[in-house]
Parts: C-alpha cells; structure tokens; sequence
C-alpha cells in the first residue's frame, strides 16, 4: 500500500512543534523540498514559510491555487468545513483528552483514580461470574 497523504497545495496539516503548536494550516505553496509556505486564516496561523518536520499531514485537502491569498484560502476552508471536520476525528478528540488530562489537579486525579478502581471491581467482579458459569457447564 502506498502513500496517501502528499506535500501538495491545498493539504491540511497539523503544526506539531513550534510557535503554533496545535494549530490547522493549509499548505499554500511549496518553497523547496523542505518548506512550503503555509497559512492558517481560521487557526490564527499567520502567513509564514514552516519547514516539513513541524508539519503533520491530515487526509483534508481544500481547493486552492497556488499562492492563494488569505481571503480566498478562508472561504476555501469554510466552504470544505475543515474546522468542523477536523473537530470530528479520533486524532483531535485524542489531543483534546491529552489536553484535559494535563490539566487536572491533585484531587481530580484522586478522583479519576477511584473512578477506575470502581470500574475495574465491576468488571473483575462480573468477569469472575462468567468464569463460574462456563465452570459449572
């Protein structure tokens, strides 16, 4: 199986590290084989050359020219719904659990803690009858 997510004008992708960590952009133009110019108009992302380390590519494209201005790279965004989409997959809802777990404080923690403990006595405890039930047939 070959690659499906390509370094193209009009991809979407997510900036991993760097000044705008966690913000949609979309690829605008390409610079060379290690930049390309991108522009986040509905992210916050201002106009600025990103090199591809920082980028992860996602499986949204919108269509754009080459070197589309902001305007037309935001109604472009908003026509495809890239917001609402992105807001949909598993990938964002991780990061946002990422970013709720690391801002607990000592006695949510605490909390979550006991919650799971309860969890899991539940399900040992049913687990424990299952097992009863196929010894005794």
């Amino acid at each position: 199986m070959g690659f499906t997510r390509f370094v193209e004008i009009g991809r979407v992708a997510y900036v991993a590290f760097g000044p705008d960590e966690g913000k949609l952009v979309a690829i605008v133009d390409i610079i060379d084989q290690s930049r390309v110019l991108a522009d986040g108009p509905c992210s916050g992302v201002a106009r600025k050359a990103i090199n591809l380390k920082q980028l992860h590519l996602t499986k949204f494209t919108i269509q754009i020219a080459p070197s589309s201005r902001s305007g037309a790279v935001r109604k472009a965004w908003e026509k495809a719904e890239v917001s609402k989409k992105w807001e949909e997959t598993t990938w964002a809802k991780k990061l946002e659990a990422r970013k709720k777990r690391t801002q607990l404080n000592d006695f949510d923690r605490f909390k979550l803690m006991k919650a799971k403990q309860a969890r899991n006595r539940l399900i040992t405890i049913q687990a424990g009858k299952l097992r009863k039930q196929l010894k005794a047939n």
